[in-house]
């Protein structure tokens, strides 16, 4: 499970094996139990939020938002 970044509490990280075939790029963000899933391209998209209320679930998406880029990058050398 790399985990590519850590950031407020959040751990931004994909699972080593996404399946076969693999899904598109995508993060998992963690906290405590509480986990969210967003699709990275072509833009940042929630795919799933298991825990999150609605105001932690905005900072959330704003954070990968703007470190989005990173993210996609990380994704793609990873499974290079």
């Amino acid at each position: 499970m790399p985990v590519v970044l850590r950031l407020d509490g959040f751990k931004f990280h994909f699972y080593a094996n996404e399946g076969n075939p693999r899904e598109p790029a995508h993060i998992h963000v963690r906290q405590g139990r509480d986990e969210a899933k967003f699709w990275l391209t072509p833009m940042a998209v929630m795919a799933y939020n298991d825990g999150f209320d609605a105001r932690v679930l905005n900072r959330v998406q704003r954070l990968v938002e703007l470190h989005r880029d990173q993210l996609e990058r990380a994704w793609h050398e990873y499974f290079a």
